[in-house]
């Protein structure tokens, strides 16, 4: 319609006074009637090119033409000055978006094959199509900051040297956690990534300080950290100014850790055996202690070396921590930590050694044995004394509610085998099973599973001698 309107505005020009588009007074209104009256035959109206009347369909039909223009501005039809349409090499317009198309993210300018923009790599957060691989950006010779003195660049992380208020509590915690996994590799590695610089011989002082108020298990870790890091993060130099801190340190340090004079001594004997110490490094304080506790320590070390000599194992001199001894081995030092406590009867001692042991899961064992101790004795003496015991360390917490109910759960079940050697091993497994539950370290329901060996009577005394017939 639009377009025919032009068309027909172009065949046809028009003066600008019947562009007119304002209100026309009474005279003119009136001449216009009698000017279109005159152009009336028979009812009809005449198309005439100055009618008022197809002017304004004529600028009412422009105006819609300008209006159209502006709004396809961006679609790709464009208008040259006098307000036609850009034309093809056809004569055709090119044709425009639809309104249900404005917000479509397809290209607007009716060109390619209607795919989404940039391969479908331009949304939100991407930064290319899948799959793409970016290559090293070359560096333009030509760009304003270029720096010629840049390409043989090479950037290395520097680590801030570590402040001697912040050494003990960055080490702490790592030396108490390689005393949970046992993994010196670790240590090592961790203290690689620190700048130590030099502090770094206070890590075996450090370390050695928290084992002495540990396990004797710590203190053979201890051993083994300090022989590990002598050559990869320690050097031997740093190992013996730790140990000369130790020495000038031992005052102090007796007063939280009274055996630490002795201690040390072990430390220093077992440093000696590994060779992270020179065998001249006791040597060099011969006459020049005055310290009593640090003479106390080297006069230790010296004793120990000198025993090495003789055939003793420096190497084992901490001994082996609970779950890495042989199972053959508990049960035989928890057999004779019972035959010493039943000489010598002191409860405390018998704790000492059954936490020295460091088997808190094996428990179990050591009422086993203490009840099979029992069932095999003679005399009142042990079956008191193992009841006694068993009452101490149940509330002392050092056997469990667990492992005290499957020390006395083995024995059940292992009875009748002990039977066989102790004919009187039900009965005072029965007597010992109701003393223990009216001492209160076990529960009802374990006593109840005591099992009893019932008596067969083949010839009952009231039947004048008749057998009885077996009913199963």
């Amino acid at each position: 319609m639009a377009n025919d309107c032009e068309a027909w505005l172009n065949a046809n020009p028009l003066d600008a006074d019947d562009l007119s588009d304002s209100f026309l007074s009474g005279e003119e209104e009136n001449g216009i009637i009698t000017k279109n009256v005159k152009n009336e035959i028979n009812g009809n109206w005449i198309s005439a090119p100055n009618s008022i009347h197809e002017a304004r369909l004529k600028a009412k039909a422009k105006r819609r033409l300008r209006k159209t223009s502006s709004r396809d501005s961006g679609r790709g039809d464009s208008f040259s000055d006098n307000g036609d349409p850009s034309r093809g090499t056809n004569g055709t317009v090119p044709p425009t978006s639809p309104k249900s198309k404005l917000l479509d993210r397809k290209s607007r300018a009716g060109k390619g094959r209607g795919l989404p923009k940039k391969g479908g790599a331009g949304g939100k957060g991407v930064w290319g199509p899948p799959g793409e691989v970016y290559d090293l950006e070359e560096v333009d010779v030509k760009d304003p900051n270029y720096d010629e003195a840049q390409e043989n660049c090479v950037y290395e992380t520097v680590v801030p040297p570590l402040e001697e208020g912040d050494f003990e509590k960055t080490l702490t915690p790592i030396v108490q956690e390689y005393f949970e996994h046992g993994d010196t590799n670790e240590v090592a590695e961790l203290l690689g990534e620190l700048n130590l610089g030099s502090m770094s011989s206070g890590v075996p002082m450090l370390a050695v300080s928290l084992a002495l108020e540990a396990k004797a298990s710590h203190r053979e870790l201890t051993s083994r950290l300090l022989a590990d890091l002598c050559g990869r993060v320690l050097s031997r130099r740093d190992v013996e100014s730790s140990f000369d801190k130790l020495l000038r340190e031992l005052p102090d340090l007796v007063l939280d850790t009274p055996g630490a004079a002795q201690l040390v001594g072990q430390f220093i004997a077992r440093a000696v055996k590994d060779k992270i110490l020179s065998k001249s490094y006791l040597d060099g304080y011969k006459g020049k202690v005055d310290c009593v506790h640090a003479r106390a320590a080297l006069d230790r070390a010296a004793v120990l070396l000198k025993m090495g000599m003789g055939g003793l194992r420096i190497d084992n001199l901490w001994g082996t921590g609970g779950g890495q001894r042989p199972v053959t081995q508990l049960v035989r030092e928890m057999t004779l930590l019972l035959k010493e406590y039943l000489l010598s009867g002191d409860n405390k001692e018998a704790e000492r050694c059954l936490r020295e042991l460091e088997v808190p899961h094996f428990h179990h064992e050591f009422v086993y044995e203490a009840i099979v101790m029992v069932l095999e004795s003679k005399g009142e003496k042990t079956f008191k004394m193992v009841l006694q015991l068993l009452k101490f360390l149940w509330v002392s917490s050092i056997i469990t509610v667990d492992q005290m109910r499957r020390g006395y759960e083995r024995v059940y079940m292992d009875i009748a085998e002990i039977n066989i050697d102790v004919p009187r091993a039900y009965f005072i497994l029965e007597q010992f099973v109701d003393k223990s539950f009216s001492a209160g370290f076990i529960c009802e329901k374990l006593r109840d599973l005591c099992p009893s060996r019932g008596r067969k009577r083949f010839v009952s005394e009231g039947d004048g001698g008749r057998f009885k017939l077996e009913s199963y």
